[in-house]
């Protein structure tokens, strides 16, 4: 059976675990959740490195919600690097989710976009695991996670592919 690891931070303002668990049950079967919280997203790549050296996961989400002051992107920053590396190093994908505190006009819009930031990933995650043709047929679509879709550029260019 995979394992899905979910790594969340008590600094999150939103509960995105239950979202991602909520989201990935609905999505699909086969598969078990291995859970850890830490304080805040500077202590996410050791916890997402533990999930998958020593609770064996096969795929990892890191969950966190950066402040809006500039040392809280800074530190946002760290993490990205330290989740990068954690993926070189283990040679396993860990969908980054974060959500900065600023993105939204006020708290009912950061629920939102977090809820549906979470959602949309936690389908990546179960799709990277299990169906990987349907990122495949969503390539070039220009889809958004969390916000309206892009959509995809004028197509007139002859690609086939």
């Amino acid at each position: 059976m995979k394992r899905i690891g979910i790594a969340d931070t008590t600094f999150a303002r939103f509960d995105m675990a239950r979202a991602a668990i909520d989201e990935l049950k609905s999505t699909g079967t086969g598969f078990k959740i291995e859970r850890t919280t830490v304080p805040g997203i500077k202590d996410l790549p050791v916890a997402v490195k533990k999930l998958i050296e020593e609770r064996d996961c096969d795929i990892v989400m890191a969950l966190g919600m950066p402040g809006a002051e500039e040392i809280d992107k800074i530190c946002a920053h760290e993490a990205s690097t330290g989740l990068i590396q954690v993926q070189l190093m283990t040679n396993t994908h860990v969908i980054e989710v974060f959500v900065h505190a600023d993105e939204a006009p006020d708290d009912a819009g950061l629920a939102e976009l977090t809820e549906n930031r979470t959602r949309s990933h936690a389908q990546n995650t179960y799709n990277l695991l299990f169906d990987k043709d349907v990122l495949r047929n969503n390539a070039g679509r220009g889809l958004r996670q969390g916000y309206e879709n892009a959509g995809p550029l004028d197509a007139k260019r002859g690609d086939k592919h």
